[in-house]
């Protein structure tokens, strides 16, 4: 596949068949993720794997307690079901149903990637994210490439210290991100987002670029649905809003 073309279509899947991902094809996955550059080349980025051993499946469980959780209390406090989420055909009520389906499957998802960050000097908040996300990134497109599919989320930040007590996973080291991998039960891309020159500046903040050309045939997206002002935050990091995933 294309690089540029696996980029444009990699979208956040959270479907998945019961199909177990062979393990020749996950260290693929993570060999891949590992290319990606990190903060002074420091590496400090590592992957726990969760499938199907004992410690593995309650960690899922765990997990998937608190994705469910979460999304019941952000799908009142937006509003999912209301105004147009009332018509079960609205991209609206799509998305509440993909969502619903995803965190109540959660237990049973083939691959769980719990990436991981080790400690190091004073290397906290920002500086974590900036080594440990482009390998997530690498994850999924090696992943899409594969043919599998995947989504990022942050919810197992409401049970980290279960997960470390079931995991084994020292206080020291920083939980970053949680993808789910599987097979996917739909398809891929292309993706849609907000027109380039919405989000491109040049020279100076809002400045337009009339460079900053769509390719012909783009399709466009708004960027989510309204929020509420006491609207939650987090969740799935990926997630699109009601309009795509």
């Amino acid at each position: 596949m294309d690089l540029l073309d696996g980029m444009a279509t990699t979208r956040a899947i959270r479907r998945y068949r019961p199909d177990p991902v062979p393990e020749a094809d996950l260290a693929s996955i993570l060999w891949h993720a590992t290319r990606a550059p990190s903060g002074s080349n420091r590496q400090p980025v590592r992957y726990l794997a969760l499938r199907d051993g004992p410690e593995a499946r309650r960690a899922k469980a765990v997990i998937g307690e608190a994705a469910r959780a979460a999304w019941g209390a952000k799908r009142a406090q937006d509003g999912y079901d209301e105004g147009s989420g009332a018509d079960a055909s609205s991209p609206k009520a799509r998305t509440a149903r993909t969502m619903q389906a995803y965190v109540d499957g959660l237990d049973d998802v083939p691959v769980v990637v719990l990436v991981c960050a080790l400690p190091r000097r004073s290397v906290t908040g920002l500086h974590v994210g900036a080594s440990v996300y482009p390998a997530c990134q690498n994850l999924l497109l090696a992943a899409r490439a594969l043919g599998y599919g995947g989504t990022m989320m942050m919810w197992h930040g409401l049970v980290e210290d279960r997960l470390r007590a079931v995991l084994g996973i020292p206080d020291e080291v920083t939980v970053a991100a949680t993808v789910t991998l599987g097979v996917p039960e739909g398809r891929h891309g292309p993706v849609r987002r907000l027109p380039l020159g919405d989000v491109v500046f040049d020279g100076r903040w809002e400045a337009p670029a009339p460079w900053a050309v769509d390719p012909p045939g783009t399709r466009f997206t708004a960027a989510g649905p309204p929020r509420r002002p006491d609207s939650l935050t987090g969740g799935a990091g990926t997630t699109d809003g009601a309009r795509e995933t």
